[in-house]
């Protein structure tokens, strides 16, 4: 591996943060920060942006306001590491990697200073992320969520070779469908449906992940079916699986944002098959692109509000009495970190009480 500096790489990343640093203090309001605040905060390893920001803001989600950054200028995440101290600067209510009153402070002239720091192997490695990659890793790739209209049409195992029931890696099977144009499909089994809680509509599909299967080059013309070698194998695969395109390689480098327009979800499902989820689970929301919704979407978590008898109703015999609909309680931050047509997956990042099935996650306020 050749070793190369970083140092033009982080006077980039300076230069990006010195022609923004006017907006953070603009951005930024007293309400936003902590009461309890500290002054400053010693980065470690394991720590996120998110985290780092939840120590001195009361939204995690907009530390790129608070630090001055556009959805643009944030792709590029190599500009803050362990070791690293940041500041509060009351003064100007921002967060900044200079100490405030210093003579390296930006205030008085618009620009933000950063120390070169040497680094020769692995630029970016011990980078701190904007949030936890490892609870959402085996989601990014596998097709754990299959929409309702993808089933039709998939292309389908038909048979293996040598009449095989159960299949692993190496083997070979036969699939029956249009490929078009791939090479590279993952295997999946259908599951339990996804009900939106809304429309009672069943929108998609908890799907098993089985692994991947390429198509053979050997193709003969003629053939009813194509020949796919198993090229990984998490669990066994039989006839009558499915099989998807291999996904584009997917986005880590996660900006949180509001959506683009108003967005009011319904939490569809606990990955897990679980009743309640905790902070670092994972859950399912019923909107998805075709609503505004794309990677680092924030949503806040709210408990649906009941609908309650009305004390002053009196009703029919005591029967029949009005309903009184009990405002939605919030709770939590959700952050959407994988978006398909009708459905996204989603992060919980911060809870004082369990999500459940039915919950609203609705666009910040």
């Amino acid at each position: 591996m050749k070793n190369f500096s970083t140092v033009a790489p982080r006077l980039a990343s300076a230069a990006l943060l010195s022609c923004a640093v006017l907006q953070a203090a603009q951005a930024a309001q007293p309400g936003d920060f902590r009461p309890d605040a500290p002054d400053q905060h010693v980065v470690v390893k394991g720590d996120t942006l998110w985290g780092i920001s939840g120590t001195f803001l009361n939204n995690p989600w907009r530390w790129p306001e608070v630090w001055g950054l556009n959805r643009d200028q944030i792709r590029n995440p190599h500009w803050i590491y362990p070791g690293q101290i940041v500041y509060f600067d009351r003064a100007h209510g921002r967060l900044t990697l200079n100490k405030p009153g210093s003579g390296e402070d930006a205030a008085a002239t618009g620009e933000l200073r950063m120390s070169p720091q040497l680094r020769t192997e692995g630029l970016g490695r011990d980078a701190v992320p904007a949030i936890a990659a490892g609870a959402i890793e085996p989601f990014l790739t596998q097709p754990l969520v299959v929409q309702a209209d993808e089933l039709a049409g998939a292309p389908t195992i038909v048979a293996s070779q040598g009449g095989r029931l159960y299949l692993g890696q190496g083997d070979k099977v036969y699939v029956r469908g249009k490929l078009n144009g791939a090479s590279s499909f993952q295997v999946f089994r259908p599951g339990t449906p996804l009900t939106d809680p809304d429309t009672g509509k069943v929108v998609a599909y908890q799907s098993t992940y089985l692994g991947s299967v390429a198509l053979q080059p050997d193709q003969k013309a003629g053939a009813d079916v194509s020949s796919f070698a198993i090229a990984s194998a998490n669990r066994e695969m039989a006839v009558g699986d499915l099989l998807l395109p291999a996904p584009p390689t997917p986005i880590r480098n996660y900006v949180p944002h509001p959506p683009e327009r108003t967005v009011r979800a319904r939490v569809m499902s606990i990955y897990g098959d679980g009743t309640q989820a905790a902070q670092s689970q994972v859950v399912t929301v019923n909107k998805g692109t075709v609503d505004g919704l794309d990677v680092g979407s924030v949503l806040q978590l709210y408990h649906y509000g009941k609908t309650v008898p009305d004390p002053a109703s009196k009703g029919f015999l005591g029967l029949f009495r009005a309903k009184l609909k009990l405002p939605d309680e919030r709770f939590g931050d959700l952050f959407i970190f994988r978006v398909f047509k009708n459905v996204s997956y989603g992060l919980i990042m911060q809870v004082n009480e369990p999500v459940q099935v039915g919950d609203v996650a609705n666009s910040p306020e």
